[in-house]
């Protein structure tokens, strides 16, 4: 019951080399293993920091009421999604009964937008919010379209179309936003371009994933995102939101968006290395995001060219007489020059010798002549740092599995999220790190049923717009 998508990672069982580098293998193989009583630590550590976010603000996981409550509905809404390298606006028709309709355009975000003043980036959303619309031929509607904004950032919510940005994540840093509210400067944005559109729910990426997938499965517990950054969202009982201020609601029950990339920023349980140490100092964020830096697709080939780099230096690695291992290797030298993507490509590798494992470093990095022994020592590496991020993603859903106390009857997690899409074996290595969490658990495949949530954020997010409409309508 795998994801069908992703192909299966070949692992290194034999490593060679000589007795310096295999000393240092063995060293790195000690540093990134996480063995079953230590996830069940982190586990215990993330139920712990979920209920200190669920009493009061301020707390490491933020655990962030979503005031969304309902969730079966039809119409035509458009969802908007920010929050990696491209903006994406989508026309979701929902046709009730799990069913639904999408037409999407995808817009790039240049790194000049990412750190420019917020007033341009609106601008920029609000012009390709226009655009679609008339290629969609909506441009001249009656009735204002509503919009549900997948912003996919901290955002401390106050309502369902309200909240202040808190802090920005991955890779974004624009001026003028920080304390203040996305939904009115996208709004002001749209109504200077006469853009009939009306920003009627903010949603974060998890809660539309979560919304997405329970539109055709009713049992979903939480959704996940396992992609460029990493987050999660579940189903809690109004009952133990203890900082709960917001007045009586019409459900017993809340989705909410726990922020947990920020899980361990204290660094007090998460086993980092001195490699996660140096991705984290020199990242626009340091001492911040601690857990998504070990587990998601923006970080993980800067973690393995950090270890890399440090053979090279070593002269344990590219090491040849003619030349030294440091004027060899001036491409890898580069700050996130070892993209996640070659992990991805070297762990499925399972040609003789590693040939697809030597080529990828030819084609991207220009180096030439890596020997077997090498390549065996580079694909290690890869799976060490990718099977490390798998172990410890899935000790979060053990963490929301044992405290919403689901295991008995079973349940759905929704994840989306291009690592846990493509990388090879990324939703193997979870199962197997949750039956060590989770032993009572007899069946687990078919008690806690990952699936890849179609479409989370933008679905999701035009769901949302519908409970908002509703919810609005009904006052």
């Amino acid at each position: 019951m795998f994801n069908s998508k992703a192909p299966q990672a070949f692992e290194v069982k034999e490593l060679g080399g000589t007795p310096e580098q295999e000393a240092y293998m063995r060293d790195i193989i000690e540093q990134f293993t996480v063995d079953t009583n230590y996830l069940n630590q982190i586990r215990d550590r993330f139920i712990k920091e979920m209920d200190k976010g669920l009493e009061k603000n301020g707390a490491t996981l933020a655990m962030i009421p979503s005031y969304v409550e309902g969730r079966k509905e039809e119409g035509h809404f458009l969802a908007l999604d920010l929050g990696g390298t491209n903006l994406r606006v989508v026309l979701v028709t929902l046709l009730g009964e799990g069913k639904f309709k999408t037409v999407s355009s995808k817009s790039r975000v240049s790194d000049e937008l990412k750190i420019g003043p917020m007033r341009n980036l609106c601008d920029y959303i609000a012009e390709c919010v226009d655009t679609f619309l008339t290629e969609q031929g909506l441009e001249d509607q009656e009735t204002e379209l509503n919009l549900g904004y997948t912003f996919s950032f901290p955002v401390l919510q106050s309502k369902i179309n309200r909240g202040i940005l808190s802090t920005w994540t991955k890779g974004f840093a624009c001026t003028g936003a920080a304390g203040k509210d996305p939904v009115l400067l996208l709004q002001d944005a749209l109504l200077r371009k006469h853009v009939p559109v009306k920003v009627s729910a903010l949603v974060n990426d998890t809660v539309g994933t979560l919304l997405s997938n329970a539109y055709n499965k009713p049992d979903t517990l939480a959704g996940l995102i396992l992609g460029t950054g990493a987050n999660g969202a579940y189903i809690e009982k109004m009952s133990n939101i203890k900082k709960w201020k917001g007045g009586k609601t019409t459900s017993d029950e809340m989705i909410i968006n726990m922020e947990f990339g920020a899980f361990d920023n204290e660094r007090k349980i998460l086993p980092l290395t001195r490699f996660d140490n140096k991705l984290d100092r020199e990242s626009i964020n340091p001492h911040s995001q601690i857990y998504e830096k070990m587990i998601s697709g923006m970080y993980l080939g800067e973690i393995s060219r950090n270890v890399l780099t440090d053979m090279i230096d070593r002269e344990l690695l590219l090491k040849r007489d003619e030349h030294t291992s440091i004027a060899w290797s001036k491409d890898i030298s580069r700050h996130w020059s070892f993209e996640t993507a070659f992990m991805s490509n070297i762990e499925a590798d399972n040609s003789k010798d590693f040939t697809n494992t030597k080529e990828i470093l030819d084609t991207n990095l220009n180096l030439h002549d890596i020997t077997t022994t090498e390549a065996k020592f580079i694909k290690k590496i890869c799976e060490l740092v990718g099977k490390r991020a798998a172990r410890l993603a899935a000790a979060s859903i053990a963490a929301i599995v044992e405290h919403t106390g689901v295991a008995e009857k079973g349940c759905d997690i929704g994840i989306d999220g291009s690592l846990y899409e493509f990388y090879p074996s990324f939703e193997a290595r979870m199962y197997e790190a949750l039956e060590e969490m989770l032993p009572e658990i007899k069946d687990l495949h078919n008690t806690i049923r990952l699936g890849l949530a179609r479409d989370g954020s933008g679905v999701g997010a035009a769901l949302t717009a519908c409970v908002a409409a509703r919810m609005e309508g009904g006052k």
